[in-house]
């Protein structure tokens, strides 16, 4: 889906005019109707009062243009898996599970690998190769990357 059709979905289920919208993120009602058309794109400060407005990611209001993955354990993203800061934005890098009210829950890279074994292995994906699989991926995540 591509933006114009995003912004205008969104704004259409919370049932707001484009003067109504344009007056809750600070901008004209034409800037709106041009996002509408496609003629143009709301600029970086739109977009995060969009996102915010409408509880969506960044990602999600330009239609989805990047696959997200939590850079911490490699779980894909949606916008109701996505973490959120302690100021209540979207943080676009990490899950919910990994990243909570501004902290990260794993610290440890030993911890996290034998948690998704426990959780993410079964009868056609034995604990030996799951452990395999999360120990040559996860360190390629930025997260881990960073420590």
């Amino acid at each position: 889906m591509e933006t114009k059709d995003v912004i205008l979905n969104l704004r259409m289920q919370r049932g707001l005019s484009q003067d109504e919208l344009a007056e809750k993120v600070y901008v004209t009602r034409q800037a709106v109707s041009r996002w509408e058309t496609g003629e143009t794109v709301p600029n970086t400060e739109t977009l995060k009062l969009l996102s915010r407005l409408f509880d969506v990611s960044i990602n999600t209001l330009l239609g989805s243009p990047r696959k997200l993955i939590c850079q911490c354990c490699g779980m894909p993203l949606d916008d109701s898996s996505i973490s959120r800061e302690p100021d209540g934005t979207l943080n676009e890098e990490y899950c919910k599970w990994c990243y909570t009210d501004g902290k990260f829950v794993y610290t440890n890279l030993e911890e996290l690998t034998d948690f998704l074994v426990e959780h993410m292995s079964n009868e056609n994906w034995p604990p030996e190769q799951a452990r395999a699989f999360f120990e040559a991926q996860l360190p390629k995540l930025g997260y881990w990357q960073e420590k």
